[in-house]
């Protein structure tokens, strides 16, 4: 048994899904982490459970988070909606400061492990136009956390690993299933129903659509 560990974030999407699948391949102590945050649907913790169970994580934790709180955001207020066709600039669907809450989370959990690296799934590739999904962001938050905490401090700090960052989604998909990764179990959409089948018109319905057919392999999405 390695104790090389790793704490990832895991969304119950494609991209953590994957992520998960890589850090284990190389040789990492996997402790997966998701949020209950106030999302417009919990199809996705329950799409991160099984993935958290099929990979073989060490341990799977959900935080209860009331972001829906501040809102701003069609994934968390209800009273917005779901672009379902393309938009310009930043989508509604951005969620304020989600990345930095989430990474900060994995961060606490790190230093209690005593693990080095933290994995995140995000990509500046075939993405939604996330300021938080941008390397400049990553990098941002690593020179934070090694200055804010005290393994950054008196140990060997944090790296925060970012492996799908320049993928396509094609080639995140690709990755993905040489690993074995099951992505039938995964939900991406932004308004999936209780059952986790998709909506098929969202931003991130498109993307993951247009990854697999792009990478010429057949999409286990289920609709609505």
């Amino acid at each position: 048994m390695t104790d090389k560990r790793a704490v990832i974030l895991l969304s119950g999407g494609l991209d953590s899904a994957t992520v998960v699948a890589m850090a284990k391949a190389e040789g990492y102590q996997c402790y997966t982490m998701s949020f209950d945050y106030g999302q417009r649907h919990r199809a996705e913790l329950n799409a991160a459970a099984r993935v958290a169970r099929d990979l073989g994580v060490v341990e799977h934790k959900v935080i209860g988070l009331n972001l829906d709180g501040i809102g701003g955001s069609a994934l968390t207020d209800s009273s917005i909606d779901v672009p379902e066709a393309p938009s310009e600039g930043i989508p509604v669907t951005y969620v304020p400061a989600r990345n930095t809450v989430f990474l900060s989370l994995a961060l606490g959990w790190a230093e209690v492990l005593e693990a080095r690296d933290i994995f995140i799934g995000v990509n500046a590739v075939d993405y939604s136009g996330y300021p938080d999904c941008r390397p400049e962001f990553v990098e941002a938050f690593e020179r934070m956390a090694n200055l804010a905490t005290k393994a950054g401090v008196e140990g060997q700090g944090f790296r925060i690993q970012a492996p799908l960052q320049n993928l396509s989604k094609a080639q995140i998909v690709q990755a993905g299933l040489a690993q074995g990764v099951d992505y039938s179990l995964t939900v991406s959409c932004y308004q999936a129903d209780d059952d986790g089948r998709a909506c098929g018109k969202c931003d991130s319905c498109r993307l993951r659509a247009d990854g697999f057919k792009a990478a010429g392999v057949e999409d286990p999405t289920r609709y609505f």
